[in-house]
C-alpha cells in the first residue's frame, strides 16, 4: 500500500466493506479494501482505506453510513 493511503474502516465481514466502498465510490473517493480474515480460523477485519487527501470527507459520510 502506497504512504498517501489511511485506513478509514475496518469490519468484520466482506459485505459492509463492500457497502461502504460503493458509497465512498459513488461520491467520488477513489478506495480499496483489503481482507486480512483468515479464511482457515474466520477472524481478523477487512480494512477499507482512501487517499489522505479524502480521509475527512470519508469519515463523514462513513459516520452517515454506520447511523443508518
Amino acid at each position: 500500500m502506497e504512504k498517501n493511503w489511511v485506513l478509514v474502516y475496518s469490519a468484520g465481514d466482506i459485505f459492509h466493506a463492500e457497502l461502504l466502498k460503493a458509497r465512498l465510490s459513488d461520491e467520488g473517493i477513489v478506495c480499496d479494501i483489503i481482507n486480512k480474515k483468515d479464511s482457515s480460523f474466520a477472524f481478523g477485519d477487512v480494512e477499507v482505506y482512501v487517499y489522505s487527501a479524502d480521509e475527512e470527507k470519508a469519515r463523514a459520510i462513513i459516520h452517515e453510513f454506520e447511523a443508518n
